[in-house]
């Protein structure tokens, strides 16, 4: 039993990963954080506080192999990071078999966007902030067509993916992206709370309470 104690522990630390189990409903919910700064084929520093993916992408493969889960609950407080990554954790999340709930605390930025719509149903604290932008690269930019061309290329792939997630529409995202009079100097909206739910991107404003209540409801449903 201490050993278990230990492991459990140890994928907190590590990997902001748990399996709830012993409930009342006698269900077993995998709880997936995803928190800081998406990490993809570079390492940040030590400093930082990152979700690697290879992490992820291996452990919900793992969940979706596993018939002693029964649904999975995604933790959302990310900036944001590599959009490659990002996108490719929402994709896993959104072909699991499972139930699945998100829910958006303190925020949920750039690519978090998409990860918090992968799920079946989402939520959003009162509080939370989901911030939403044009692709940016870091380091050297070759400034030639075929960049630009990439850029966009990637902006859709991102808005076609949240379009056909929730009931926002791909014209009204590349809108919000393309927004200037709401960030000082650089493009891009700023949703909080109710106003995510308002305009169609998250399903519900809600805590844990009502994200675990609807988990448990999706998992009788099954």
């Amino acid at each position: 039993m201490e050993k278990e104690e230990e492991v459990k522990a140890e994928q907190i630390e590590n990997f902001g990963q748990i399996r709830m189990e012993h409930n009342r409903h006698d269900h077993s919910i995998y709880l997936l954080s995803v928190i800081g700064e998406i990490e993809g084929h570079e390492c940040l520093s030590s400093s930082s506080k990152t979700t690697k993916y290879e992490h992820v992408l291996s452990k919900l493969a793992e969940v979706e192999d596993d018939a002693g889960v029964d649904g999975v609950l995604v933790l959302l407080n990310t900036v944001g990071g590599d959009v490659e990554s990002g996108l490719a954790i929402a994709e896993m999340i959104a072909s699991l078999s499972k139930p699945t709930v998100s829910l958006v605390l303190g925020g949920s930025h750039s690519i978090g966007v998409p990860l918090a719509v992968s799920t079946d149903y989402s939520y959003i604290v009162p509080t939370g902030t989901m911030v939403i932008h044009p692709v940016r690269l870091s380091g050297t930019v070759i400034g030639a067509p075929q960049t630009y061309d990439y850029f966009k290329q990637m902006q859709d792939r991102i808005a076609g993916f949240i379009e056909s997630h929730c009931a926002v529409k791909a014209e009204r995202i590349e809108e919000m992206m393309m927004n200037t009079s709401m960030l000082t100097k650089d493009l891009g909206t700023i949703l909080v709370g109710h106003e995510a739910v308002a305009e169609g991107i998250i399903n519900e404003v809600g805590g844990i309470a009502e994200a675990v209540k609807r988990l448990h409801f999706m998992i009788n449903e099954e």
